[in-house]
């Protein structure tokens, strides 16, 4: 093969094509090396696909073998193919078609659905990166069982918002989770599944999200009522666990989507403020007014388990613990970590000797916000049912949150003193 073809090659996409010498020893087979791919100059869908692309073209009498080398000095990463000196002018002329019409057939094809598939806007919930199809997508807010016997969590370590408030006052006070998830069809198992109570019913409004429950007592009836709030009750996945029957419902992935084209309910935003819940943004919590270090969050005020969220240095986010170790979700092993804490005092208000209660989240109250090893206190205020709740600084202006996860703990005011951060 002359320079000259060589040279033709390489021009075509930055290819090398030149004659290998293998330990200076005379050999009738050579190999030579054709570099497919460079990392700072082609962007493929597929980390392969220059080379499935000039496999392809090569006939099958032609190819060899491929492997990967990397090239230290100039960061490259290529792959090489080794072949039969005698196929070397037939291969060139394989190579050269293949790369000069990959931009009309094979790779541009594949380059325009990855671009429209990897457009992402920034999530409403975390401020993440989101794919773009989901931007007017309601997110759902699912109702899980946080009494000991229901451990593990599922589905929890990939929830956007958790809220955690006491769900009685029997038991302990025992709590209940509310997870709020955006891309909830690709989630593959949340629960298990519990009813929920007339203060999720408040703060599920306010990001407009379906509220994912079973039943609940009658104390709900006048909330679903008044705030329209769109929610699917039971029917959801039974999974044999070994528990009693109260522990054994499941989100699974589809049943959510099945049951909201079963019901007809929108599983777009109905009400477009929700896609303005909260500011999202870096956000240093050094130079505020009134910072504290806060690298161990302790909620005594939830009093069966005890949880704490504990500063992880290394991920800047904050670990949730429980009954005195790091909880991990039963799907994925995960331990829920979070960017920000948010910490609410809120009176309540009892129903009956039942232990049936409401937080009176209308209204306003002090609280914190914690996030990157500080904390600063705050107030928070929600003005209606569907109203969204807003979380502001003593200058009186509304906190920007740290984008990722958050937690949103609810904590009695009779309990209020036994909150640490420290």
């Amino acid at each position: 093969m002359s320079k000259r073809s060589c040279e033709a090659a390489e021009s075509i996409e930055d290819a090398s094509l030149r004659m290998a010498r293998v330990n200076g020893r005379r050999m009738q087979k050579r190999s030579v090396r054709i570099a497919l791919r460079r990392k700072e100059r082609m962007s493929l869908s597929r980390p392969d696909g220059a080379y499935c692309f000039l496999h392809r073209a090569v006939p099958f009498s032609l190819q060899g073998t491929f492997r990967m080398i990397k090239c230290k000095e100039r960061n490259y990463s290529r792959e090489v193919f080794y072949m039969n000196k005698r196929c070397l002018s037939m291969t060139a002329v394989f190579t050269a078609a293949a790369l000069l019409f990959a931009p009309l057939s094979g790779i541009e094809a594949q380059a325009a659905p990855t671009a429209a598939a990897q457009a992402a806007y920034a999530s409403e919930l975390t401020g993440l990166p989101t794919s773009i199809a989901l931007q007017t997508q309601r997110p759902v807010a699912v109702m899980i069982d946080n009494d000991t016997k229901a451990l593990p969590h599922y589905g929890l370590s990939e929830a956007d918002v958790v809220y955690e408030m006491m769900n009685s006052t029997a038991n302990k006070r025992v709590t209940r989770l509310m997870a709020i998830y955006k891309d909830w069809q690709n989630v593959g198992q949340i629960g298990n599944v519990r009813s929920t109570r007339p203060t999720n019913i408040l703060l599920a409004s306010e990001w407009n999200a379906i509220l994912i429950h079973d039943g609940g007592p009658f104390y709900n009836n006048p909330y679903f009522k008044s705030t329209g709030i769109s929610h699917l009750s039971g029917g959801f996945s039974r999974v044999k666990n070994g528990k009693a029957q109260e522990f054994t419902e499941y989100v699974l992935k589809n049943d959510i989507a099945k049951q909201v084209t079963t019901a007809a309910i929108p599983s777009t935003y109905t009400n477009p403020a929700a896609m303005n819940h909260w500011k999202i943004g870096a956000t240093n919590l050094s130079a505020k007014a009134g910072n504290i270090p806060a690298n161990l969050v302790q909620l005594n005020c939830f009093r069966l388990t005890k949880p704490y969220l504990s500063y992880n240095a290394k991920t800047g986010t904050y670990d949730y613990y429980e009954n005195k170790k790091l909880a991990k979700d039963g799907e994925d092993k995960k331990a829920p970590s979070f960017a920000n804490v948010i910490l609410q005092n809120c009176t309540f208000t009892q129903y009956d000797k039942n232990g049936y209660l409401i937080y009176n989240v209308i209204g306003q109250g002090a609280g914190w916000y914690i996030t990157g090893g500080k904390a600063i206190p705050i107030m928070w205020a929600k003005a209606s049912e569907t109203g969204i709740t807003h979380y502001y600084d003593l200058s009186g202006a509304e906190i920007t949150l740290n984008p990722g996860k958050t937690y949103i703990g609810i904590c009695p005011s009779d309990d209020w003193t036994s909150v640490t951060v420290s």
